[in-house]
């Protein structure tokens, strides 16, 4: 039987709150029932068991909009790593693409325990980011520290989460662009397939866009936001957000009608900034192109 919503929701209900150094794995590990505390050894079964939460913990985002059965974080990760896989031509010549992929399959799977913390959870980037390091120290090395291999494989998988949290290298580029070109798909699929017709209007999430810096993932953003555009067209309506890349229905650069500015803010928080130009604030390497196709700094 799947798990309830509530049931799915403990992980950042009842810990997203916590003060800023109190949670630690074991915080999530004490909560869960006997049989599901994973007991370290020389198996890697307490590892694979654990990763089933990723299969049951939904995407945190959507149940503001009353999407109780939406896609999970595995789902998430698993159409990431199949979309890198698409990388065109000209920009997949100059990457390591499998390792794009792996990164795609492990970039948040310390949410397995810290739960999936969005802009508007309260929780800071850096608290954030300590809850994840902790986790993934936990799985890599704790759960797989006496596996045969184990050692070597953690190493790679905890190489492969950092370097995304990073956000240096162009791989790790690519696959932040690939995380919101993917949460940008499954807004516009909710959206058409909700009923009744034209009643879910998730434009808030329209602002990820501006944040894509490689225009080859650019170019896949302005796709799937002409798609929106047709859509709510045909419903006779005017949505939330941005109605195409970098301008919204009245030509206004980056106007989100209808988004409140505590929102953008909150965005921008977890995802960087847009600036004057257009481009995103987010990576912290030379050499990647903004909304507008100027390097970044």
């Amino acid at each position: 039987m799947a798990p309830t919503a509530e049931e799915t929701l403990s992980t950042n209900a009842a810990f997203s709150n916590l003060p800023d150094g109190e949670w630690t794995p074991e915080t999530v590990l004490s909560t869960l029932p006997p049989h599901s505390r994973p007991q370290p050894n020389t198996s890697p079964l307490p590892f694979m068991h654990l990763l089933s939460r990723l299969k049951t913990t939904p995407r945190e985002g959507w149940r503001r909009f009353n999407i109780h059965h939406g896609e999970s974080i595995a789902d998430h990760m698993y159409r990431m790593s199949i979309i890198t896989l698409l990388c065109p031509p000209s920009l997949a010549a100059k990457l390591d693409l499998n390792r794009c992929t792996r990164m795609a399959l492990v970039h948040d799977m310390a949410e397995a325990l810290v739960g999936d913390i969005t802009p508007v959870d309260g929780v800071s980037k850096s608290e954030k980011s300590r809850r994840e390091a902790g986790t993934m120290d936990y799985l890599c090395f704790s759960l797989l520290g006496g596996v045969a291999g184990g050692k070597e494989q953690g190493e790679l998988i905890s190489s492969l989460w950092q370097e995304y949290e990073d956000s240096v290298t162009p791989e790790s580029h690519f696959v932040h662009d690939v995380d919101k070109m993917e949460l940008l798909l499954q807004m516009v699929e909710y959206e058409r397939s909700h009923e009744p017709v034209g009643k879910l209007d998730l434009g808030e999430f329209t602002r990820v866009a501006t944040k894509i810096v490689m225009p080859e993932v650019q170019q896949w953003a302005r796709e799937v936001l002409e798609e929106r555009r047709v859509y709510w067209e045909g419903v006779g309506k005017v949505p939330k957000g941005l109605l195409s890349m970098g301008e919204s229905h009245d030509g206004a650069e980056h106007k989100e009608d209808g988004v409140s500015e505590e929102r953008r803010k909150q965005q921008d928080q977890y995802y960087g900034s847009v600036n004057g130009n257009g481009t995103s604030g987010r990576l912290n390497g030379a050499g990647a192109t903004g909304i507008d196709g100027k390097r970044l700094a």
